[in-house]
């Protein structure tokens, strides 16, 4: 963690919050996905102006605890594993690497394939479907703010702060992007009575 004098520089929430991530990495991930996965779906919903909350808050919160922290902590396990011991700039590249071109496609297909259930699919031809229509942009996307957020978390963040930021980028960037699908959703559900 930190150094004695930079730790007193640390607000009190984030030294609890980076304990429970070193002594309890898998569990603390898991609650801190589910709880922003809720966040983010209903965060999404009020800025879309839906007219109410459905199902999908809690869903979102399940999906984050049970599904997207956990899978997140293993890729990043196995990566860390893989670049362990590696010089420092041999590292960095590996990082930016394996974070984009594995850990970021698998994520990215295991949260259309649980979109895609939660919308109604129950064939796997469906979930497939889902999936083929939308990771190519879902990973253009990954591909132009996942490097420029670990390039910066590299030269100016405490590695042990990491976790954190990527965290607070995802979910601002996850808000915007499924803020921006729900209103386009409304408003072509607008054009279609409009239609009628």
């Amino acid at each position: 963690m930190a150094s004695p004098a930079a730790a007193s520089a640390i607000p009190s929430w984030l030294v609890w919050y980076l304990t429970n991530l070193a002594t309890h990495p898998l569990r603390t991930k898991a609650i801190t996905s589910g709880i922003l996965a809720g966040a983010q779906e209903l965060a999404a919903q009020k800025l879309s102006g839906v007219a109410r909350v459905d199902d999908r808050v809690p869903k979102m919160a399940l999906y984050g605890f049970i599904v997207s922290g956990p899978l997140n902590h293993l890729l990043y396990e196995v990566m860390g594993k893989l670049l362990a011991g590696k010089p420092d700039k041999q590292a960095k590249i590996g990082q930016l690497l394996f974070s984009n071109l594995i850990i970021s496609p698998i994520m990215n297909s295991v949260y259309l394939s649980a979109m895609a259930i939660m919308a109604g699919a129950r064939s796997f031809d469906q979930v497939k479907s889902a999936v083929n229509a939308g990771l190519f942009r879902m990973q253009k996307v990954s591909w132009t703010v996942s490097p420029m957020t670990l390039i910066f978390a590299q030269n100016f963040l405490p590695q042990y702060t990491w976790v954190p930021f990527f965290n607070f980028v995802a979910f601002v960037f996850g808000t915007y992007i499924n803020t921006m699908i729900k209103r386009r959703r409304i408003e072509a559900e607008k054009a279609a009575r409009k239609g009628q």
